[in-house]
């Protein structure tokens, strides 16, 4: 299987896959194309309740953007088969800019040459967007480097900074970058890009004269339009970032607007010739489009100039502006003969249009020569019906208790609760939490990592030896390895079971149960529970919203002077660590045993008003996640929970009271019901 890798343009700082930001915060599922970017927000850094002055660090979960061309040479040698460039809602001219020098690169690098870009160029990636550039991953974790933290918007190229104001004009120190008028600018004015001022260049003047073209060292005074840019807010030592080149913009915009095409697709023709026929050329592309031509008269005896391969070459090769170009061409026969040129040209001509038409036509894949979902729904209603039979209506439902503290365990068996998870960021105690849930009775099974590497699987083997009832896997590495040791498994939200499908796949690798995706609404979580037999399914009820789940350490990023694991000390081992918004909200950060980054939502979410519904079609498996909820609280979220599940208490009453045990709002989240856009908001 061909391997693709990502190279250039916005990275997302989360799994993919296990952003819930969006739809934890507004209801917007990132996992359904509808992220609604809350890692380019600033936050503020709450350490063991104070917050810590980090200067202009705001920034603190927006990844500069990916620019690998400089790898590409070493993505090529490790095998990689196809290089990835982000679009989302850019414009032609970027990909124009984008594209072309990363061809540029690719095409020097395939024919041995070193694949380099002069400083010009990568100036002009920079302009097209960018956070500023980074390696990303590919040369492994830095995660000052990855999150400088300082800005979360499109700067451009950074050209000089402010010395002054005089009267309209602005007193500029350039630092090796061009600019020209009519050239767009950004002066740094705050902490934020929304204090940012900017405009477009009227006039440059440099020594006191009027300057047409590019300048590019020295002091320069800048007009700008009128009202643009707040002259007074400006002072000396602002940075001065270039955020549009309309003359870059216009050169970038010709490329494919241009009649004249900037690369050609080569092109291999096979000419047949014999008397008394048509003359027929078959043509097949680089790209593997293939076609035939045939001329409008026979060919006749050649009794002087015979059409050999070179005067074939010299006829049929003459494609001009086309995007085409002959690469090689053989001739077919053994009778010498002629033809009018006049005919060449026409057939030429049909064969340009050919093979532009077939060159614009997408190729016809077919994976089964019938609609394949009508028959797998078919085999899963068939199994789904053998379960449900096999179900049995009458057994009671059934409250599942996560717990992430030895503590909490403590807290949860004296409510008297005997089916727990466990999800500790220190493993070396779950054998003691093991023991203790053993001792009084109950069940507990381990958590696995949202994210397992090929070189971490002693983990697995580590989990496996504790003793535990079973796994709550939370990804197919996981799933496959406990399966096969025979070790029960219930497979978790981050394998994003949203449909009947996903959840037959599931269960046919070996999870007892599945849990529903978070992203699902009310509406979408009981189709899914027609869907499938309901014994299948587990549902959170509550929950802190697992948001952000990354690979990005924030603790490593600033509250360390090391850059990854190896050398950051642990800073989360001793720091309890709160991200807040902008509405004041403190978000708990933690850290897991692969060092990866979990924040979670400062509010819990309840499906309490939901549950008797989920009782009422069949669901017996109901889990409440605690978080860092302290002994005591969690005594009545469990009163609670146990009441609601035996029909004691109503939904409403629930909420009620989480609110005042907990003084924290408690929202619907993913299972409310979606109203009208406005009404949401």
């Amino acid at each position: 299987m061909p391997l693709e890798v990502f190279v250039h343009g916005a990275l997302c700082v989360a799994y993919s896959g296990q952003c819930l930001t969006s739809e934890s915060l507004g209801g917007r599922s990132a996992n359904r194309g509808q992220c609604a970017q809350a890692c380019r927000l600033p936050y503020e850094l709450v350490c063991d309740g104070r917050v810590r002055d980090l200067g202009e660090q705001r920034y603190l979960l927006s990844p500069q953007d990916l620019a690998a061309w400089d790898l590409i040479g070493e993505l090529v040698e490790a095998g990689v088969g196809a290089l990835k460039i982000e679009g989302r809602l850019k414009t032609p001219e970027y990909v124009a800019n984008i594209t072309r020098h990363y061809r540029k690169v690719l095409d020097a690098v395939l024919e041995g040459r070193p694949g380099r870009l002069t400083k010009a160029e990568v100036e002009e990636l920079e302009l097209a967007f960018s956070r500023g550039l980074s390696h990303g991953w590919l040369e492994g974790c830095d995660h000052k480097r990855l999150v400088p933290a300082t800005s979360s918007a499109k700067r451009g190229i950074l050209v000089g900074h402010v010395q002054g104001v005089r009267g309209p004009r602005v007193l500029v120190a350039l630092c090796g970058r061009a600019i020209q008028r009519g050239d767009g600018l950004a002066f740094e004015c705050g902490r934020s890009p929304e204090e940012e001022q900017g405009g477009r260049i009227y006039d440059v003047r440099q020594s006191g004269r009027s300057v047409e073209g590019r300048v590019h060292e020295g002091f320069v005074e800048l007009m700008l339009a009128p009202g643009a840019v707040d002259l007074r807010r400006l002072t000396a030592g602002m940075r001065v970032w270039k955020t549009d080149d309309p003359q870059l913009a216009r050169r970038w915009r010709q490329t494919f607007t241009s009649a004249t095409p900037l690369r050609r697709t080569p092109v291999d023709l096979v000419v047949h010739a014999a008397v008394g026929e048509p003359l027929v050329v078959r043509a097949t592309t680089a790209t593997g489009v293939v076609c035939q031509v045939h001329s409008d008269q026979p060919c006749q005896p050649a009794l002087k100039h015979p059409l050999t391969e070179a005067v074939l070459e010299q006829q049929l090769g003459r494609l001009g502006d086309t995007p085409f170009v002959l690469r090689h061409l053989t001739l077919e026969g053994s009778q010498p003969v002629m033809l009018p040129f006049s005919v060449l040209g026409r057939l030429r001509h049909a064969l340009v249009h050919e093979l532009t038409v077939r060159s614009a036509q997408r190729p016809v894949r077919w994976l089964a020569p019938h609609p394949v979902l009508p028959r797998v729904r078919a085999q899963l209603a068939s199994a789904a019906h053998v379960d449900a039979a096999a179900a049995s209506p009458a057994a009671a439902p059934r409250l599942h208790l996560l717990c992430r503290q030895l503590e909490q365990v403590e807290a949860v068996l004296a409510t008297g609760q005997r089916q727990l998870y466990v999800d500790f960021a220190d493993i070396r105690q779950y054998r003691q939490a093991v023991t203790m849930a053993h001792q009084q009775g109950a069940t507990l099974w381990l958590a696995t990592p949202r994210i397992q590497k090929p070189d971490e699987m002693g983990l697995f083997l580590y989990l496996a030896r504790q003793g535990a009832d079973g796994i709550l896997v939370r990804n197919l590495a996981a799933l496959r390895f406990f399966s096969q040791r025979q070790i029960p498994c219930v497979a978790d939200f981050s394998l994003n079971a949203a449909n009947e499908l996903t959840v037959d796949f599931l269960r046919t690798q070996g999870a007892l149960r599945v849990t529903a995706a978070y992203d699902l609404n009310r509406d979408q979580l009981l189709d899914l529970i027609r869907a499938v037999p309901p014994a299948w399914l587990e549902v959170v009820i509550h929950q802190h919203m697992p948001m952000f789940h990354m690979e990005h350490c924030v603790f490593c990023a600033v509250l360390s002077p090391g850059t990854n694991k190896t050398n950051c000390g642990r800073p989360c081992d001793r720091h309890t660590v709160h991200l807040r918004d902008r509405l004041g909200m403190e978000h708990l950060l933690v850290a897991d045993v692969g060092c990866r980054n979990t924040l979670f939502n400062a509010v819990p979410q309840s499906a309490a008003e939901v549950v008797p519904q989920l009782i009422a079609r069949g669901v017996r498996d109901l889990r409440v996640e605690l978080l860092d909820e302290p002994p005591a609280a969690i005594a009545e979220l469990v009163k609670l929970y146990g009441q609601l599940l035996a029909g004691q208490v109503a939904g409403c009453e629930v909420w009620r009271r989480l609110k005042a045990a907990n003084r924290v709002g408690v929202t619907r989240g993913t299972l409310e019901e979606r109203r009208h856009p406005l009404a949401i908001l």
